[in-house]
């Protein structure tokens, strides 16, 4: 059980309780609405109502109660945590692993081995991934340990400032060392995984830079402004260079058994302190065994 605390100063003198978690700290009306059921909102030690006028130099604390995780089972699966702290986690994924359980992964997710490892810690807690990376996307994931947390980084997020950066290996040679793709993304026909550029689908933006090329292929980094769903596969595969090991948007697996994408870097304004944090996180070894091959000339 965790807790905000916030101290009043002239300038939100006069303004209630409701106003001031609102509109000054940007909470949710539905946060609000639990707290206020859960008669979690004290001012100067005392429970109070969202009404309630506020004074300069009065202490608003806030109680997260914990939450029950929603019937995902724990499992003892080893993590990768780079940063941990009351509100959240940054973790590297490997391949190979769902970020939450699915019908055809219903065991074995990321969200089955931290709701396991909050559990060996006594918490109870529900699983809030902030970005999703694919099943055999590899690299930094933000999960969120609280309903603030997770609206806050939510806010975040619409507003563009989580910045994200991978790295790839692509299929031939770009023509360009930058360039931007500007492509809508929908589902592809009755397709429940594959998606699409279309006209008539989802805005779409994914930012390249090449990094390196060789023979066959080209090493590149990209930054998203938006998160579509396999954007960065659906965007090199439409200007014809798909992701090797890529098979479903025209990757070869045969020098790489999946596709050939990794988050590298995060950062984002911590959702309680404004903090900037920035994490990076190495390539995992069948990226770097393939970069070596290519180098090679193999």
């Amino acid at each position: 059980m965790g807790s905000l605390t916030y101290r009043i100063t002239e300038e939100d003198h006069g303004l209630t309780m409701k106003q001031f978690l609102r509109n000054k700290k940007g909470l949710s009306r539905t946060l609000l609405v639990k707290l206020k059921k859960e008669k979690a909102i004290f001012l100067n030690g005392n429970f109070t109502y969202l009404d309630h006028p506020l004074q300069a130099g009065d202490i608003i604390t806030i109680v997260m109660n914990e939450e029950e995780s929603e019937n995902i089972i724990p499992e003892d699966i080893t993590l990768d945590i780079v940063f941990e702290d009351e509100d959240l986690m940054v973790l590297n994924k490997t391949y190979g692993q769902c970020v939450h359980p699915t019908l055809l992964h219903p065991s074995g997710t990321l969200a089955n081995g931290v709701v396991k490892y909050w559990q060996d810690q006594g918490f109870n807690r529900k699983f809030r991934a902030v970005n999703r990376l694919d099943k055999d996307t590899t690299g930094l994931l933000i999960v969120a340990k609280n309903q603030f947390a997770h609206q806050q980084l939510a806010i975040v997020q619409r507003k563009h400032l989580i910045i994200r950066y991978y790295e790839s290996v692509v299929h031939g040679h770009l023509d360009r060392d930058t360039g931007t793709i500007s492509a809508p993304i929908a589902r592809k026909g009755e397709s429940i995984v594959e998606r699409e550029v279309r006209e008539d689908g989802q805005e779409a933006v994914t930012h390249f830079e090449v990094l390196k090329r060789f023979a066959r292929a080209t090493y590149i980094k990209l930054k998203l402004e938006t998160g579509r769903t396999h954007q960065i596969r659906v965007h090199m595969s439409h200007i014809g260079h798909p992701l090797m090991g890529d098979d479903m948007y025209g990757g070869s697996r045969e020098e790489m058994g999946r596709q050939a994408l990794h988050a590298r870097y995060l950062s984002f304004p911590h959702p309680r302190t404004g903090e900037e944090l920035s994490f990076e996180a190495g390539l995992p070894k069948d990226m770097k065994d393939l970069l070596d091959k290519l180098a090679k000339g193999e």
